[in-house]
């Protein structure tokens, strides 16, 4: 018979859970990342860490992303990171 049980309780005490201390925290956001499509016609993609819907309604359309999604929208061959808009930038 097995005695798994027991063996498991003895381990997660000896063992307690730890925190991912060194990780970013996932309720921490880094800062929003500006995506633009580049399709034919209108893409919804869900944010792969924070499950929030993105929607581009159409060619052109940009969205600001999670930062914590963005290598998930890296991933989608439609979709291109912009540089953030600098106010000021290219004006004298």
């Amino acid at each position: 018979m097995c005695n798994c049980g027991s063996k498991r309780v003895a381990y997660t005490q000896q063992y307690p859970a730890s925190t991912h201390s060194g990780l970013i925290k996932p309720e921490t956001n880094t800062g929003d990342i500006n995506f633009e499509y580049n399709g034919k016609t209108a893409l919804s993609v869900v944010g792969n860490f924070t499950g929030k819907n993105y929607r581009f309604n159409h060619p052109g359309a940009v969205q600001t992303i999670d930062a914590r999604d963005a290598a998930g929208m890296t991933l989608v061959p439609v979709l291109r990171r912009i540089p953030a808009y600098v106010q000021g930038a290219g004006s004298a």
